[in-house]
């Protein structure tokens, strides 16, 4: 009996360069992450008369279109992992997402909306590094930890409030294309930091190589993947969106200065950031399910009070989307670490593609909705944060029903 028990033991140690792994691909997310959002950030200055003249609609469409193919682009990206591992996959995203943030600064250099409309379709391909970076993180932790994995890489969330922050700063201390240099070279040494140190994870050898378009169908037979796919696409589309468009709602609603938004949309950005990776672990402890129920029913009280009672103020409004952005996040971390409870072990990546691309497709719609509903007489978003209300809380709903998501039994 001893013997057959410790031949069906693991032959590999997990322990021996997980942390080294985990922390080394989260940080090239957090790379591709900003340079996924390099255009929310600015998008206040290309629609100005001086660059592009754009409307409301047109500001939106820009600020949505690198999140439209990044969605899209997840879905054969985490296929694609589970076939040739994520230091090939994260290597090669990185190094293509290079020229695509310089032709960001090209476009924007000639003043050009339907070029930038172009690139900025293409730099979608940079924000395929989450469904990359979930199975090689996850593949790295057992089953009790799995949500620590993918909660503590979701932290390269972090790029998008990095891009808030210093975009604006740098373009005004080095100059607007230089920014784009900048990032573009960023793409390029995390590329090949990854090519050169990151390793796939010892359990993951030996798997027979997995045709993509099997791995994706396997996923979409499974009604969890499309319960979570919902779930995930509030919960972290909600996040993209406001990451992207919060800059130009404090403008319009509050009158912000590009630089002082791109502050208050980096902090908002951060928050989630942080209580990502803690819901991941409190779904390893107590289960996804509440932590899910906790996330969305916060949203979806917040967002009514930010619809119907307009703070003003930075004392007031602050808090509230800080709030906010903390749920989103919570509630973020808890759905992965609900994906490696109901998806197949070994098509983690291919359910992980579709999860995370229904979560940047989530995040794909709010800003033009937000743009085609702002009203510009009273300066108000009522109509599309009371959307994303009622949305959060369709979302509470389906989360009772969906399986796996209790208390861990030990």
């Amino acid at each position: 009996m001893s013997t057959n028990v410790a031949s069906s033991a693991p032959s590999y140690d997990l322990k021996k360069g997980q942390l080294f792994n985990l922390l080394l691909i989260t940080f090239a997310s957090a790379v591709g992450f900003w340079a996924w959002t390099i255009i929310g950030p600015l998008a206040k200055f290309y629609a100005s008369p001086e660059q592009m003249n754009l409307d409301a609609s047109q500001t939106s469409l820009l600020v949505a279109m690198p999140i439209f193919i990044g969605a899209i682009g997840r879905i054969p990206a985490g296929g694609l992992t589970d076939r040739f591992g994520g230091r090939i996959m994260m290597s090669a995203v990185l190094f293509i997402a290079a020229p695509l943030v310089l032709l960001v600064g090209v476009a924007g250099a000639a003043k050009s909306f339907t070029m930038m409309l172009i690139v900025a379709f293409f730099l979608g391909i940079a924000g395929t590094v989450f469904a990359i970076g979930i199975p090689f993180s996850s593949a790295w932790y057992d089953a009790s930890k799995k949500g620590f994995a993918t909660g503590v890489f979701g932290a390269g969330m972090v790029g998008t409030a990095v891009s808030a922050f210093f975009t604006p700063r740098l373009k005004e201390s080095i100059g607007y294309f230089p920014t784009h240099i900048f990032v573009a070279v960023l793409c390029v040494v995390l590329a090949v930091l990854c090519l050169l140190f990151l390793r796939d994870s010892p359990a993951t050898k030996g798997r027979e190589p997995k045709p993509l378009l099997p791995g994706i169908k396997l996923a979409f037979k499974q009604i969890s993947t499309w319960q979570l796919c919902f779930l995930y696409a509030v919960l972290f589309g909600a996040f993209v969106a406001f990451s992207n468009y919060l800059p130009t709602y404090l403008v319009n609603v509050y009158d912000k200065a590009i630089a002082d938004a791109g502050v208050m949309a980096a902090g908002f950005a951060v928050a989630a950031v942080i209580t990502r990776p803690f819901g991941g672990v409190l779904a390893d402890k107590f289960g996804p399910k509440i932590v899910t129920l906790f996330a969305l029913g916060g949203v979806t009280l917040l967002a009514l009070v930010l619809a119907f009672v307009n703070p003003e103020g930075e004392h007031v409004y602050g808090p509230i989307f800080i709030a906010m952005a903390g749920l989103l996040g919570l509630g973020s971390g808890s759905v992965f670490g609900w994906v490696g409870r109901a998806a197949d072990p070994n098509n983690v990546g291919a359910t992980s593609g579709v999860i995370a691309a229904a979560g940047a497709l989530g995040g794909f719609f709010p800003p033009l909705v937000m743009g085609a509903t702002y009203n510009a007489d009273h300066k108000n978003y009522m109509i599309g944060l009371t959307l994303l209300a009622i949305t959060a809380g369709l979302a509470f709903l389906l989360a009772f029903v969906v399986k796996h998501g209790e208390k861990p039994q030990h």
